[in-house]
């Protein structure tokens, strides 16, 4: 069995894809426009979902700032994450986290660190789970 990742690792990991999103859209935007305003900042808010949705399925389970840390998300299964998994993942436990006022994120970033399989509420509601890459993983990119 695969060794799942813990906090700070995924942790990491989500801020180097924020950094690559909001710096993307940045650039883009003084490229485009000839300034970065805030009201043009707004389409990291378009931007984000799409790039958590889309490129872990595209990309077997990574995103950027995964790929970076040497971690990617799978299915309980061993599987690679599908669009369905990734909208369970992503959108459902976002509105969980959401009706929560933002409690849930809080316990679910305690699961990552207490639970001794680090698996965060997205992470049920999804049925998967982040693990580190192995040797195969490597070969197989």
């Amino acid at each position: 069995m695969k060794d799942t990742a813990g906090f700070q690792v995924r942790f990491l990991a989500t801020i180097l894809d924020v950094i690559i999103i909001t710096v993307t859209v940045g650039v883009l935007s003084y490229f485009l426009f000839g300034v970065v305003f805030q009201d043009e900042l707004r389409w990291v808010d378009a931007i984000e979902p799409l790039y958590n949705l889309l490129l872990p399925v595209i990309w077997g389970g990574y995103t950027l700032g995964k790929r970076m840390t040497h971690i990617h998300i799978i299915k309980m299964t061993g599987e690679k994450v599908t669009l369905w998994t990734m909208f369970l993942r992503y959108i459902v436990s976002g509105v969980v986290y959401g009706l929560t006022l933002g409690v849930g994120v809080i316990v679910s970033a305690f699961m990552v660190g207490i639970r001794e399989d680090n698996r965060a509420t997205h992470d049920f509601i999804a049925g998967t789970r982040v693990v580190y890459d192995t040797k195969n993983d490597a070969e197989s990119r």
